[in-house]
Parts: structure tokens; sequence; C-alpha cells
């Protein structure tokens, strides 16, 4: 990976991780190399936990390539982790050496070796909607590959990002590797800075800003000509909602909602921002990297892209395809459309019903702030609709909303259940907990 240090040493009289030294990182990143190297004579293929401590992300970065360069296998943790989280990670990984942050672990001398290949492993994780963390495997080629496909897309030689996410997380890991590999710049700033109305004074207008919708809402409620100054709003992690695409279109957002995950490292479908405004509702068209197909059953399946994981840690194993769980069409013209997760399905009475559809048409009101459809178990029709969610304002009752959207979906459609909370249960990433709100639908349910 000698690629890598010397795109380092290319730009070592160049800004280009704004606000840090060019000539620092490199001296980070050459100390990394020589305490991986020292931990390599001990042991062939170190396992290596890495975590970002508080806003030290120039020590992360450094370590993260460094782990690439001596070919260590690489874990990228959350340092909001937990202690049942961490004993379980820690378990599963049983490392070499954590770097970035203080935890109560002996590390094992004598561990099972496990059947990795000779190379540096790239582990991301991932929960999905079930909390649970796998981690993905990644290996340097498939995130440049990915790189490729973004770059190829939109028809770039250089990306300049401006980075709201954590480092650990594929969305915040991919905006720092295209900027790295393209030569282009890269901002990392701490959200909550941007919460508190701390806006940096510079020039946006060739960037690319990557946010989730929870993210997004906030920015355009605190400050949406802040977001105007942006090249392309890449719009990802979980699915946007209507009244929040047609804000965006209404302050003339350069918005690009994207579909992808963890598994393919990030983004294998977008809509570019231009088609947006035009009032494309869809997810956008397939990146050149990717061959996504849906199959009769209306499933969403990536049977080819060269960013396509290895399997989850320890079972390293091609993947011939990804079948996921994600419901969708594509229309006349190759536009992607999300219906839903075929997981989240609702058989109501024999008949299928689709969460998203019911949730657009119910957010278009405006009479809620945030909802969820979910199915509940019934004897007599399988499942019953039912609508967990957060109403504007306590005027709000449940016969307004019905009466809204009493003549825009079919009776089989029609929540027969109505549960208000202050709050839906979202993660960082603005992911529903669909345990959590199985748990909310029970207890409020109960005879």
């Amino acid at each position: 990976m000698n690629d890598i240090l010397e795109i380092i040493e290319t730009r070592l009289n160049q800004e280009w991780i704004i606000g840090c030294e060019s000539q620092l990182f490199y001296h980070l990143t050459q100390h990394h190399i020589e305490q991986l190297t020292e931990l390599k004579k001990i042991n062939h293929n170190p396992r290596i936990i890495l975590v970002q401590k508080n806003n030290d992300y120039l020590n992360f970065l450094a370590a993260f390539l460094a782990s690439i360069i001596t070919k260590c296998h690489v874990f990228l943790c959350d340092q909001r982790w937990q202690d049942k989280e961490w004993i379980e990670v820690l378990h599963l990984i049983q490392p070499h050496l954590i770097l970035g942050i203080d935890i109560n672990y002996s590390i094992k001398k004598h561990q099972t070796p496990l059947q990795l290949p000779d190379q540096s492993l790239i582990m991301i994780p991932t929960g999905g909607t079930s909390g649970k963390i796998r981690f993905a495997i990644h290996t340097w080629k498939t995130l440049s590959a990915s790189v490729q496909g973004f770059t190829d897309f939109f028809d770039l030689q250089k990306v300049n990002s401006f980075c709201l996410l954590p480092l650990h997380h594929v969305s915040g890991l991919m905006q720092f590797i295209r900027s790295f590999l393209t030569q282009g710049k890269i901002i990392i700033y701490p959200y909550t800075d941007l919460k508190n109305g701390i806006i940096p004074s510079l020039k946006f207008d060739d960037f690319f800003i990557s946010l989730v919708p929870t993210q997004l809402q906030l920015l355009l409620t605190l400050n949406p000509n802040f977001l105007r100054q942006f090249k392309t709003i890449l719009l990802g992690g979980a699915p946007p909602w209507n009244s929040l695409l047609i804000t965006s279109r209404h302050y003339s957002l350069n918005l690009s909602p994207t579909y992808g995950m963890t598994e393919t490292a990030s983004q294998i479908v977008t809509l570019k921002p231009e088609k947006f405004l035009q009032k494309n509702n869809s997810t956008g068209q397939v990146l050149p990297h990717a061959n996504v197909t849906i199959n009769q059953d209306k499933i969403i399946e990536i049977i080819k892209t060269t960013s396509l994981y290895f399997g989850y840690y320890p079972h390293y194993e091609p993947q011939p395809c990804l079948i996921t769980d994600d419901l969708g069409y594509f229309d006349d013209e190759n536009y992607l459309h999300i219906l839903g997760r075929n997981s989240q399905k609702i058989i109501t009475g024999g008949e299928n019903v689709f969460p998203k559809e019911i949730e657009d048409v119910i957010l278009a009101t405006n009479l809620v702030k945030d909802i969820s459809i979910i199915g509940v178990a019934n004897q007599q029709w399988g499942e019953l609709v039912t609508a967990i969610y957060v109403p504007q304002d306590e005027q709000i009752d449940v016969d307004m909303i019905r009466e809204r959207i009493k003549s825009q979906l079919s009776p089989v459609k029609q929540p027969k259940h109505w549960i208000q909370v202050q709050e839906l249960p979202r993660n960082q990433q603005g992911k529903l907990n669909y345990q959590a709100l199985q748990k909310i639908a029970v207890t409020n349910l109960k005879p």
C-alpha cells in the first residue's frame, strides 16, 4: 500500500485536511506505521481496535491509514458504545491493540488463529435496525471502487467534502476516502458546533456534504442558507419523509438522495441534484460500479458491485450478491423507487400494505412531526395497521388526522390504532428501532 503513503507525501505542502498541518498528519501516520510494524513482529496479522477519541480525528485517520499500509486488520469502533456493547465486541474481536480509548481489557496472549487473508481487512460496524453490532468486512480495494463509482457518476476529478458524520461510520469514512484518493479537500467539523449556531466562514460552493434525515431537518430549521451554499447535499442513512423533501425544494437545496449500506461501502444508487429540483421523487439511478435488479417479489438484489463486502467478521468469504430486505421498482427511465422493507411489510386481511406509503400521506398533512407505521399481531386480521406518531402540537388530535387522510388512503391502509409519543426511538443516523416500536405498541395496546 505504498500508494497511500505516496499520496500523503505529495500533499505535504498542501492544506487538504482544512485546519490541520499536513506535516503533522504525515508524522502521525509514520508514528503509527512504526508502532504497528513492531506489533507485527509478534503477531502476523494483528487485530486493531480503532476509536476516534472526542474530536481527535487526525490520530484516528493516521492510525487507519497506517493499519492498511502495514497489513493489519482494523476494526472501526464507536466511542459511545456502552459496557454491554463493548463486552460483546471485545469477545468477538479479541484485539491485539486498542487505540483511541482506555478500556479495561487484558490482551490475550494465546488466541485462536483465524483463517483470514494476508492483507489489511477493514471492519466497519453495522447494526441495521436490530441494534446488534456486526462488522462488515471490506478492503482498500472495495472502498476505492466505491470512490471510482462516485466520481464516474458525478463526472469529477476531485471531491471536496464537508464531513459532519462520525468517521467510524461508513458514510463519514467514505467522505474522507473520496477526498483522499481524488486529492480533494476535506473539512471535518463537529456537528454540535453547527447545532449551536457556530458556522465556519468558508466557501462551500465546490463541496459535498453528507447528512442523515434528522440532521437535514435540524439544519433546515436552524440555518437553511448554510445548506444552500453546497454544491451537493448527499442524503442517506435512513429514508427521508416527503415533507423534508418538499421543504428542501422550497429552499432550492442541491439535494441528492442516496441508497446504499455499509455492505456496499455506501451509496450505489443516487439522484442528482438537478433531477431532485425537477421534482423527481425517486432514489436515483445506479452508479457505474454496481448492478441492481428487482426480483419477482419486488425485493432489491445487488447482484454485482466492485464495492461489495466480504461477509461479516469473522466469516471472510467473497459475496456473489447481496439480497436486501428492501422493496422497490425501477421506472421506465431506470430510476429506483423504494417502497420500504420487506420485513416491515404488513399483511392485514390478506392484503399487502407498505408502511412508507401511509407514512408519506400522514406526514404530508403537516399534522405530525414524525411517524412510524407498524403491524401489530391480531388473530382475526393477521396484523393491524398501527400508527406511532408525534403530533405537531398539543392541539392536534387523532380525529383531525383521520379526517385529513380519509380520502387519500383505502380503508385497509388507514391505521386502526394510533399511539401518541413524545419522540420515536431513532439512532444517530435517524434509523428507527423496530423492536422498541413493537414494545411501545404492546405496552399501549394491552387489553
